[in-house]
């Protein structure tokens, strides 16, 4: 028996009972098993449904949960067959799934693979010449912030549009495209919004700024799991969304990408093209069609009235964004911004009074979708045409006067190996020196042009190849900042970030395809000099990079006893340094034949070289059993969150020990945290914030006294600017310059109020890197050079921790690497403490000032927060 129902059929719980009286059970029971079947066969088999239609609701009346956003999705693509096709890309933290729509002609559809595999035979990608005509990919990324959940509802419009056979227009334009839409980017951060709005708003929407609904809850919506800025990840694909879909992004290379977002809600509507400054490397092809997509974006605007704006704010210099890092991979990248996002609900209240409704907002976001569509298809043939000229471009003539970029291979394997790793997810080709030779190169750690040496295991990156211009901007030693006033971060250079030792080389340097066989960074396996059968007397691991950390974190779970080696030694020939893991057999019998299989096991799963040794004498230094030997406890470790902290700073950390330690942290709320028996736990971290509230004196002082009592505090960034100057805390700030203001001349305050935002920035630090002077005999710097290259982003203003203290990072004169600091913040960040310990009691204050861990792209700082957590103090 077949069942059908008419379209708007629908079950209503008050209707149940009459279904009940009406059919026998036996009826009733098959009509259950059945319904989902059938409502299936009823989605696919009639006719395409409007998203009001199908979710019962006008788009803006109410925020869409992202399962019934796919679920609309999926009816439209089963109506779309030969012309559109759903993948599933991947999914959350939180187990959401993450999709892309393909629409095309039918007689593009039919050939899409071949089409992608042109695409990249166009970028020198692939073997083999593109063949015959080809449409231009536009790809659109909708809610990539959470809370700015307009664009996941006006993309129903949008894929209603796509796959509407009646709508021509739109049929006319898909004939010299690929579009590529993904919904919604960020499913965990639109569902933390969406549920939370949808659970508080009042049953008419209450358009006044002060209603609770305007009022979004610490984090917020804007995140994702971990509370990182997707955004901001693009260049880096920390996080796992990110990595998932720059998989398939990079399969295809789009020609024009459009990203999402909204801002403030009274702001009006920002387009293409973008303020200044401008990346130097953006072709100025680039920058042309930036205007002609923001031509078509005007019209439209225009026609209806709406007020936007261009050329301000958003700015196309920084590679992270979903503009910025498109375009240095040859597409048109684009943000569009719509006043809104989390404060804006479904109604809102204006400052100039007028009320702005979610209904706008997708009115505004479906325009801009369908106009950067229509300037697409009817310009495809450049946008192929240049895409090829940019890639062919790279691949014979690179931008820039470097010409390779070399990485020392006797730097730590463990950062090699996980900067290697990220290359090869950017799709940038790089080999090995195949001869030991010398060459005149910018040398990234003295900031000079100099004579250099190079090693036959060193990593070369050529700039021949299509990727040149990506790899230009993430290793350029300086950025070419046409204006100081951007919205982001300055430098980024990944030589600083993974801390490696590094030349930028004005001539081509050939390359092997492969490393050398002896290549120390090659990936570590266990080196024996004593058989199994033989008992090795103990393990011995250096102490350089994260893989280290994680050693260490996974032997101590599983319940071996760990030392470290607080003063250099050889042994058997070999030198060790300071943060040596010693692993005996002596402390962990009770693992019995256990030991070695663990040890062995850990160390290649973590990526380690571990020595087997086999005295316990030292040639040099201290011996195994000596007392610059000490064992390391397991710590149990927790985190403060909640209203006060930075959620993307304390997501850093959640982020760190659960995804790149595999560290069990628990996480203490702040509303509750006076009230935890702080006994249970060896760490506290107190990641930025604001501690004024949640840490009162009464809480403050039972905290000094679970450090006395053999606690470690560790305070980043605000939590260090918090203690700073407070009773029994070491840390002060520096007085400010009031002798130079006495002279400073009278007129000084006339200021031009045109000026003022400049002038701010002259107290500013635009996210540079500053070379941080070390003492590496203390364990906080275990396992670092004299020096440590840190991502400086405020001023920091301290003095010199007197004694009781260690200032183990300082900032000395001449400590600037790269990135725009303003004139007073250099002067500022000058013999300035940066981070140190002070010991209070048994227990120890570990304050950094900067912060390590920031965007989980700073590779080089890892170690140094594995030393706070697992080193000092113990």
């Amino acid at each position: 028996m077949t069942f059908t129902f008419p379209q708007d059929f629908s079950v209503k719980p008050v209707l149940l009972p009459v279904l009940v009286s009406r059919f026998r059970a036996s009826w009733l029971l098959l009509l259950l098993l059945w319904a989902p079947s059938l409502f299936a066969q009823s989605s696919a088999d009639g006719p395409l449904l409007t998203p009001a239609q199908f979710l019962g609701y006008e788009l803006g009346a109410r925020f869409t949960p992202h399962a019934e956003l796919l679920r609309y999705v999926d009816h439209v693509v089963q109506h779309g067959p030969g012309r559109m096709k759903l993948q599933r890309y991947g999914q959350t933290y939180e187990n959401r799934p993450l999709e892309l729509v393909f629409v095309a002609s039918a007689e593009n559809m039919a050939r899409l693979d071949d089409l992608r595999r042109d695409n990249l035979r166009l970028a020198g990608l692939e073997q083999g010449n593109a063949q015959g005509p080809k449409p231009a990919v536009v790809w659109l990324s909708y809610n990539v912030h959470g809370n700015e959940a307009v664009s996941s509802e006006a993309v129903m419009q949008v894929l209603y549009d796509l796959a509407n056979p009646q709508n021509e227009q739109m049929q006319q334009w898909l004939r010299n495209l690929v579009i590529i839409v993904d919904p919604c980017v960020n499913p965990d951060g639109r569902d933390r919004y969406a549920q939370w709005y949808n659970r508080v708003r009042n049953q008419q929407a209450n358009a006044s700024p002060y209603a609770w609904e305007h009022r979004e809850p610490w984090p917020g919506g804007r995140y994702n799991h971990y509370y990182f800025d997707l955004n901001r990840d693009w260049a880096w694909q920390t996080q796992q969304e990110s990595r998932q879909r720059i998989t398939v992004y990079n399969q295809w290379l789009p020609q024009v990408h459009a990203d999402f977002h909204e801002m403030g809600p009274n702001n009006p509507y920002y387009f293409s093209p973008a303020a200044r400054p401008f990346h130097a490397d953006l072709t100025p092809w680039q920058r042309k069609f930036q205007n002609i997509i923001g031509d078509y974006n005007r019209q439209v605007f225009d026609k209806n009235n709406w007020l936007y704006f261009t050329r301000e704010t958003y700015d196309l210099f920084a590679p992270f964004y979903g503009d910025t890092w498109p375009s240095f991979n040859g597409a048109i990248g684009m943000t569009y911004e719509q006043g809104g996002g989390g404060p804006a609900g479904v109604q809102y209240i204006k400052t100039d009074g007028d009320t702005l409704t979610l209904t706008q907002r997708i009115a505004h976001h479906h325009a801009t979708s369908l106009a950067t569509i229509q300037a697409a298809a009817d310009r495809h043939e450049e946008l192929v045409r240049e895409f090829q000229n940019f890639y062919t471009t790279a691949r014979t003539k690179p931008k820039g006067d470097y010409k390779s970029f070399v990485l020392a291979g006797n730097s730590d394997p463990g950062q090699i190996r996980a900067l290697t790793e990220y290359l090869d997810r950017q799709q940038i080709k790089y080999g090995y020196a195949t001869k030991r030779s010398k060459r005149t190169g910018f040398n990234y750690a003295t900031g000079k042009t100099e004579t250099v040496q190079l090693e036959p295991q060193d990593v070369v990156i050529s700039m021949y190849q299509p990727k040149s211009t990506l790899i230009k901007v993430l290793f350029e030693p300086q950025a070419t900042l046409e204006d100081s006033l951007t919205y982001d971060l300055t430098a980024w250079s990944l030589p600083y970030a993974f801390g490696l030792k590094g030349y930028a080389l004005k001539d081509q340097l050939p390359a092997a395809g492969v490393a050398p066989k002896n290549a120390k960074n090659q990936p570590a396996a266990i080196s024996n000099t004593a058989s199994t059968a033989n008992k090795p007397y103990a393990y011995l691991a250096r102490w350089n990079s994260l893989p280290d950390v994680r050693f260490l974190g996974r032997l101590q779970q599983m319940g071996v006893k760990v030392r470290v080696a607080d003063e250099p030694f050889e042994t058997e020939g070999k030198q060790y340094q300071r943060g040596t893991l010693i692993i005996t057999r002596t402390g962990n019998e009770s693992l019995g034949a256990r030991f070695d299989q663990l040890v062995r096991t850990q160390a290649d799963s973590a990526g380690v070289a571990v020595q087997a040794v086999q005295s316990g004498f030292s040639t040099s230094g201290g011996d195994l059993g000596s007392r610059s030997v000490r064992p390391l406890k397991q710590p149990t470790v927790a985190v403060l969150a909640g209203p006060g902290v930075d959620a993307s700073a304390f997501g850093e950390v959640w982020h760190f020990f659960e995804q790149q330690l595999q560290y069990p942290i628990t996480v203490l709320g702040t509303d509750y945290f006076n009230s935890v028996p702080m006994g249970r736990f060896d760490v506290l971290i107190l990641p930025d914030g604001n501690y004024l509230d949640i840490l009162p004196e009464r809480t403050l002082e039972s905290i000094k006294t679970w450090v006395r009592n053999g606690g470690r505090l560790i305070a980043l960034e605000g939590a260090s600017r918090f203690l700073a100057g407070r009773k029994d805390f070491l840390l002060k700030t520096k007085p400010t310059d009031s002798t130079a203001a006495k002279k400073a001349s009278p007129y000084a305050s006339l200021r031009r109020y045109a000026d003022s935002e400049r002038e701010r920035l002259s107290e500013q630090v635009q996210g540079s890197v500053y070379r941080v002077q070390l003492d590496n005999t203390h364990p906080l710097a275990f396992g670092y050079g004299s020096t440590y290259y840190a991502l400086i982003r405020d001023p920091l203003n301290y003095r010199f921790m007197p004694e009781g203290g260690w200032n183990v990072g300082v900032l000395k004169k001449d400590s600037y690497a790269s990135g725009f600091t303003g004139r007073k913040a250099r002067r500022v960040l000058t013999d300035t403490f940066v981070l140190g310990t002070q010991d209070m009691g048994r227990g120890q204050v570990v304050y950094l000032g900067d912060n390590p861990l920031f965007r989980a792209f700073w590779q080089g700082g890892k170690l140094l927060f594995g030393n706070a957590v697992f080193i000092v103090g113990q």
